[in-house]
């Protein structure tokens, strides 16, 4: 029972054991951060879910990049289309919430939503980051 627990609560107290760390040593622990993904039909609906994401807290920051081409299999078929791309930096442990609030809003019947950790950047800004967005 004992070993079937700790797995369970494995994913919070490693999250827990990297802020205590951090907190004690004043240094970013890697992946704390990650930066998500999200593709969008047009500069509207990227706008509106760029702000929607705000709204609710869930970044600290929301690039909103120019339209691009893309290319993709969408149910047998080849398709192109124009594309804008956010960039979305919040805090990893927001990423699953993140996640599905931008499906329940999303107009894309499966939208893309795919997220790296950030390994490595300017403490300042990953310290303005940690500020920015409230801890779960």
């Amino acid at each position: 029972k004992a070993l079937a627990l700790c797995v369970l609560l494995y994913p919070a107290l490693q999250s827990l054991a990297l802020q205590l760390h951090s907190a004690l040593t004043g240094s970013y622990v890697s992946g704390t951060h990650s930066i998500a993904f999200i593709n969008c039909l047009n500069e509207q609906i990227a706008k509106d879910i760029a702000r929607a994401i705000m709204d609710k807290k869930l970044a600290a920051y929301v690039n909103i990049l120019p339209k691009s081409s893309a290319l993709s299999f969408w149910k047998g078929e080849l398709e192109e289309t124009t594309e804008i791309l956010l960039l979305v930096k919040t805090r990893t442990s927001k990423i699953g919430e993140l996640s599905n609030y931008i499906r329940s809003i999303h107009p894309f019947e499966i939208p893309e939503i795919i997220s790296l950790p950030i390994d490595q950047g300017n403490p300042l800004y990953l310290k303005w980051m940690e500020e920015s967005v409230p801890r779960d």
